[in-house]
């Protein structure tokens, strides 16, 4: 309880207009990968899963790296076998079978790792190791699940992506230029309400405007979905910055400039698929989540 007489300790907040010193790489990285994304997804079939196991090696090998293990090697392996045998079975259109390789990965994984002892690490991270399977696996899965549905799976994946990336740039253009009030500060030390704010509003006007051009449907069904999305983007962006500052790291790698790693580049995806993937179960297969 604050002294009589004396201010209460105001709320942390960020200062308008600063940290704009990576824009400018995030722009060249966002020119090089958008278009390849959204090509293969516009293409399916072979392209979209080589683009998926492309996604898939990447962010396991991340995520081994950030238990300081190695993914060549138990138990570290075992992260990037379980999603590939998981999202392979999905391919193939064998879903019960993934989910329960799914499950099976992270419970062997886990007990495996558990089980290792030697004299440089005497207590394997086996939990967080094993949570890896699930992070990553469970919004693959559901990737390859949503562009199953064929034409209607194509529209969704691209409201999903055009809506995670306008979530992104919005909360970035919103947080960075007006500053404010910081959501969660004992997670990130930048990410702001007034960021959230500024990516819910942007990301629901464009999926409105996106739905428009793809299926026939409603602007306000369209951007209630997108808000959907959107918040499931900022809380997995979220979620990310606990990862890592759980892991001590400022960045889970040094892959794409600008942005760090894959898994700081997806967070927001990784936490919207599975979104996008119960709206899709809600309005029933076949049909745009927006519908």
């Amino acid at each position: 309880m604050a002294d009589a007489g004396t201010a209460p300790e105001a709320a942390p907040a960020a200062k308008p207009g600063k940290n704009w010193r990576d824009l400018r790489k995030r722009v060249l990285s966002a020119i090089v990968l958008a278009p390849c994304a959204l090509l293969c997804v516009w293409l399916g079939a072979n392209a979209y899963t080589f683009l998926l196991a492309l996604g898939a090696a990447i962010l396991t090998w991340e995520w081994v790296h950030l238990c300081g293990m190695r993914a060549r090697t138990l138990p570290g392996a075992g992260v990037p076998v379980a999603v590939f045998i998981a999202g392979t079975l999905a391919v193939m259109e064998y879903p019960l079978a993934a989910w329960a390789v799914l499950g099976a990965g992270f419970l062997l994984t886990w007990a495996f790792a558990a089980g290792m002892r030697d004299r440089d690490r005497p207590a394997q991270p086996s939990l967080r190791l094993a949570l890896g399977v699930l992070y990553i696996g469970i919004a693959g899965l559901c990737l390859i699940e949503l562009r199953h549905e064929n034409e209607a799976g194509r529209a969704n994946l691209l409201f999903l992506l055009l809506v995670v990336w306008a979530s992104d740039i919005g909360a970035y253009l919103a947080g960075r230029a007006l500053g404010g009030p910081l959501l969660w500060p004992q997670v990130s030390p930048a990410k702001t309400w007034t960021g959230a704010a500024g990516g819910l509003l942007l990301a629901m006007v464009i999926g409105g405007f996106v739905a428009l051009q793809l299926a026939p449907g409603s602007f306000f069904r369209a951007a209630a979905a997108a808000a959907v999305l959107a918040v499931a983007t900022q809380a997995g962006d979220l979620l990310e910055s606990a990862i890592k500052r759980h892991f001590k790291v400022k960045d889970t790698s040094s892959l794409i400039p600008g942005h760090g790693g894959l898994l700081d580049r997806l967070d927001g995806l990784l936490a919207a698929a599975p979104a996008a993937m119960l709206l899709a179960l809600l309005i029933g297969y076949g049909g745009a989540l927006w519908r």
